[in-house]
């Protein structure tokens, strides 16, 4: 081992606590260093890979950050920073692992957020990421398995890059894709996935909200309407209640995404960190109940559930 201070060799000088780490200790300046332990985030991570690993959890499970810095007996910044580390790792990994996946059926939504303030409070001089901040998700219909997701605003350009990444995702046989009623998938698939999708929209028409009723119930839905898109798509297959329902464990699952919550994200790079780390968990880790299995197991990725440390390994 090599001396941090003057750059001479160093020579071996006990160990250290209840994990015996070796010591060193230079012979020309007398100074004395540990020797570098490898963990899940590194050797300059100090905080217990048991404690790191819980954080991660309490995060998975919905709470908020100040919630989990309760419950984990640690800073709210450290939360942050272990949340960042973990995405950094996810992140990797899904652009890894989903490449080149043979699908059938596909279905893509966008679920609304914010970060820092809601749209119609941002102002000209604000920073051009606060705001309304939507998540485009792409998930595979029998596999449940998410194969690409984005985010940004609700507009052209976060429609392109999300359809583009779903092409990286998915193999060259054809399927059939269904979306909702939004303008920009039409321009954005036939650009990209015209060889080899069949491509519907799905329209729901909603029946106007009755005087006096709550702001934040549910609309009735009257009606639906399909509209072809590309190719032939199956009328049988055209549908978006699995992309919804997975809408819906977002919300349960990411506690900023919660409706009426305080928890929202204060800055993009947060709430980035949350997805990658959310859909990593959703592919790898959590067990679909129709499924009895995780989604990347369905889809022929893995061949066992990977538990939170594997997937940070991996």
């Amino acid at each position: 081992m090599t001396c941090h201070n003057c750059r001479s060799e160093m020579v071996k000088s006990g160990f250290y606590g209840k994990r015996r780490i070796q010591r060193y200790k230079c012979q020309q300046c007398g100074k004395r260093f540990s020797e570098p332990v490898a963990t899940l985030f590194g050797a300059d991570s100090r905080l217990p890979e048991a404690k790191a690993l819980l954080i991660l959890n309490c995060l998975l499970e919905g709470n908020s950050v100040h919630s989990t810095a309760r419950l984990c007996d640690v800073e709210p910044r450290t939360v942050l920073n272990i949340l960042i580390l973990a995405s950094e790792k996810c992140e990797r990994l899904l652009g890894e692992k989903l490449r080149n996946v043979p699908v059938k059926d596909v279905e893509a939504d966008e679920i609304w957020s914010f970060v820092g303030k809601k749209e119609k409070q941002v102002r000209a001089d604000d920073d051009p990421n606060l705001g309304d901040a939507y998540c485009f998700v792409a998930i595979e219909r029998h596999s449940k398995l998410v194969l690409n997701f984005a985010l940004g605003k609700r507009n052209q350009a976060t429609t392109d890059a999300f359809i583009e990444g779903l092409r990286l995702a998915t193999s060259a046989r054809e399927f059939q894709i269904t979306t909702d009623g939004f303008v920009p998938y039409v321009s954005a698939i036939e650009n990209t996935l015209a060889d080899r999708v069949d491509f519907a929209q799905l329209i729901k028409v909603y029946r106007a909200t009755p005087e006096g009723e709550r702001r934040y119930s549910p609309a009735e839905v009257v009606s639906t309407e399909t509209v072809i898109g590309i190719g032939s798509p199956d009328p049988k297959r055209i549908c978006t209640s699995h992309i919804e329902r997975q809408n819906l464990s977002m919300r349960m699952g990411i506690r900023r995404f919660a409706r009426l919550t305080n928890a929202f994200s204060k800055k993009w790079e947060n709430h980035w960190a949350a997805l990658a780390l959310w859909f990593a968990f959703y592919n790898f880790c959590r067990i679909h109940k129709s499924l009895r299995v995780t989604p990347a197991m369905e889809a022929g990725i893995t061949d066992h559930v990977w538990e939170l440390r594997e997937l940070l390994q991996a």
